[in-house]
């Protein structure tokens, strides 16, 4: 698990989008402080996504999608990391 404060590594994988106006309205109506979770002020968010990276830095699994609401199953990555 990664916790990415500043979205420096979701940056580095071309996986953040900055919210636009209109959103970040209705957020501060909603009284979510995206600023103070973040960190910072730019009002960037990653992509959900789900990396395996071996001790060699190779990727072996990922899994991404701009749609928040469409994530792998736990399970899906359990088994991959389970193996043949």
């Amino acid at each position: 698990m990664l916790h990415d404060p500043g979205n420096r590594v979701a940056d580095q994988f071309g996986l953040t989008w900055t919210m636009p106006e209109p959103m970040r309205e209705m957020y501060r109506g909603w009284t979510i402080d995206l600023v103070d979770y973040n960190g910072d002020e730019s009002w960037r968010l990653p992509m959900p996504a789900r990396f395996v990276i071996d001790s060699d830095r190779i990727i072996r699994y990922a899994e991404s999608d701009p749609d928040y609401m469409i994530r792998p199953e736990p399970e899906e990555t359990l088994e991959f990391l389970r193996g043949p």
